[in-house]
């Protein structure tokens, strides 16, 4: 190994590395990430052989928080986290308030200082997005209605990391980041100087970065250069980041994350998403390398029970709070324990939250240390927790009644008013989603006469439908409940007005079932998609953005023997 080019062995050393134990964690059906920590660890200083460039292998590390954060924030969407607002909202901030007591309180019991068991305790309340998506991708409940609350969920954890990574700089300043350090007598003003540097930021993202950035996409990809336009979004995203740093003060993180956000508005956005995602898998295997470096693995000898509870907090407590929120939430009992599962992990946002603030001397290495063992034994343990859902949710049901009655057949927006008229339960028409383009088909039906059934995955749009009197279910047409089963089995026509928030295939398949003789309209995202379809099932299929609703409609008139009407 060439020890002149530290550059050069770092990279080596740790991608070629990350990519064997990754691979030997796939073949373990573990996480890659759990390869990429060991990785670290191989080439860290506190295990024989090779030592990695530290201060490298930071600056690489710091480009990969750039890449990740502006990650999320391409993906961030308000409508999503909306869609399930009543759940994700306060149930996050509930299971992160008690999550962080109880990791504050055990970092307080170890005598640490109050700073440094704030830190600690939030690193502990926060799961991985990337794992949790992994895992729901493996159960095939990304897209269903679980599967949707929980990364809403996780959209708020990540918000509210955002919002902890902006004010750790003064968290650090007013308590020195030392046990016995006293609170800094210009609090206030530096509140103020903060808050000033943020609000400023957001204001020039919001006026010119949300102009300019689409602007820019919009000129390069006209040039029809493949390089250019990667290099557009790659030198956007780390160079706001910086810019953000030097000029406003920002973290290098809240940067990337509003460059993503101001990325999404632009039509490029999908493409910038598809372009960027080699970049941000390189350099993100490259920051969970670093993470591995502050590793020590005789952390297992020297603190094994702080290690215990440690994971039995991110395992077990996060869980129990998590399940507990759901529950007073007044949802099913299947939706506790999915997000139960789903936050019984912790991942990227924690270690970009320990690694700056022992930059910034508010936590001990120790505290960095204790956050990866957790990390590593947590995400390894999460595949097995997915697969105790449906043993469990039988077990409780069984043994006690309370759990029974949380059932999600007990939910009663999944059941039709007894009040309908019959036209609403045969020969129907039964749409699925309405958003835009279902809104305006829906309108459409209602001017000619036509019944339907609106099925949502919005709790709170089928509660407000219900109250003007449409004739709407709440549920995943994916996987259906009986009531959703009746409907599908009597109707003449299924609609699948939303596109990317479904499992298309898995509706399709489930509608078939039940009733093989019904005609399908269904949207889809592109042409690829729609012969993909089309060689497993009968349809029409519309996919041009800007004639969605009115092709859709025309083709339900067509079929039911009316004309479509000239003002629409």
């Amino acid at each position: 190994m060439h020890h002149s080019l530290p550059l050069i062995s770092t990279l080596a050393a740790a991608l070629g590395l990350s990519l064997l134990l990754g691979f030997l964690a796939t073949k373990l059906k573990l996480p890659t990430i759990i390869g990429y920590l060991l990785a670290g660890t191989l080439i860290g200083p506190f295990t024989p052989g090779f030592v990695a460039n530290s201060e490298l292998a930071s600056e690489l590390a710091e480009i990969g928080i750039m890449l990740l954060m502006f990650g999320v924030g391409l993906h961030f969407s308000f409508e999503q986290l909306l869609e399930t607002r009543n759940i994700s909202l306060p149930g996050a901030l509930i299971q992160m308030m008690v999550a962080s007591l109880m990791g504050g309180s055990l970092a307080v019991f170890w005598g640490w200082s109050w700073g440094a068991a704030l830190v600690f305790g939030m690193a502990l309340s926060v799961a991985s997005t990337v794992v949790l998506i992994n895992a729901l991708k493996s159960i095939n409940s990304l897209s269903a209605k679980n599967g949707q609350i929980a990364v809403g969920w996780l959209i708020v954890e990540d918000l509210a990391m955002v919002l902890a990574l902006v004010f750790l700089p003064l968290l650090s300043e007013s308590i020195g980041g030392d046990t016995n350090a006293s609170p800094s007598k210009n609090l206030l003003l530096v509140f103020g100087k903060t808050l000033l540097e943020i609000c400023s930021f957001f204001i020039v993202m919001l006026i010119f970065g949300r102009w300019m950035i689409p602007k820019l996409l919009w000129h390069i990809a006209r040039t029809g250069s493949h390089e250019l336009f990667t290099l557009a979004i790659i030198a956007a995203a780390v160079g706001i980041a910086f810019g953000a740093s030097k000029i406003f003060g920002i973290s290098f993180a809240l940067g990337a994350f509003f460059a993503g956000m101001m990325m999404r508005e632009s039509k490029f956005s999908l493409r910038a998403a598809e372009e960027s995602l080699p970049f941000r898998d390189a350099f993100a295997v490259l920051f969970f390398v670093s993470i591995g470096m502050l590793f020590n693995p005789f952390i297992f000898i020297h603190h094994p029970f702080q290690v215990m509870a440690v994971v039995l907090i991110i395992t077990i407590g996060k869980s129990i709070a998590a399940s507990f929120a759901v529950l007073l939430l007044r949802y099913p009992l299947n939706t506790a324990l999915v997000v139960s599962a789903s936050l019984a992990q912790i991942g990227e946002f924690s270690f970009i939250l320990g690694g700056l603030s022992v930059q910034l001397k508010l936590l001990p290495k120790e505290g960095m240390e204790l956050i990866v063992a957790g990390s590593l034994i947590s995400i390894s343990l999460n595949p097995f927790l997915f697969k105790l859902i449906k043993p469990l949710e039988k077990r409780m049901c069984s043994k006690w009644l309370w759990a029974e009655t949380k059932e999600e057949l007990d939910d009663p927006s999944v059941h039709m008013p007894l009040t309908k008229d019959e036209k609403f339960l045969s020969g129907q028409i039964v749409l699925i989603g309405y958003g835009r383009v279902g809104k305006r088909i829906a309108r459409m039906l209602d001017r000619q006469g036509l019944s339907y059934v609106i099925v949502d995955q919005d709790r709170n749009l089928i509660e407000e439908l219900r109250t003007k009197n449409k004739a709407a279910l709440y549920g995943d047409a994916a996987e259906p409940n009986g009531i959703i089963q009746d409907h599908i089995a009597k109707a003449s026509m299924l609609v699948i007005s939303t596109a990317g928030k479904v499992n298309m295939r898995q509706i399709i398949n489930v509608t078939l079932k039940i009733n093989p003789k019904i005609e399908v309209a269904i949207r889809t995202r592109d042409e690829k998609e729609a012969l993909l379809l089309k060689q497993e099932v009968l349809g029409k299929f519309f996919f041009n953005e800007r004639e969605l609703a009115h092709g859709m409609s025309r083709y339900i008139l067509h079929r039911f023997g009316m004309k479509f009407p000239n003002k629409y």
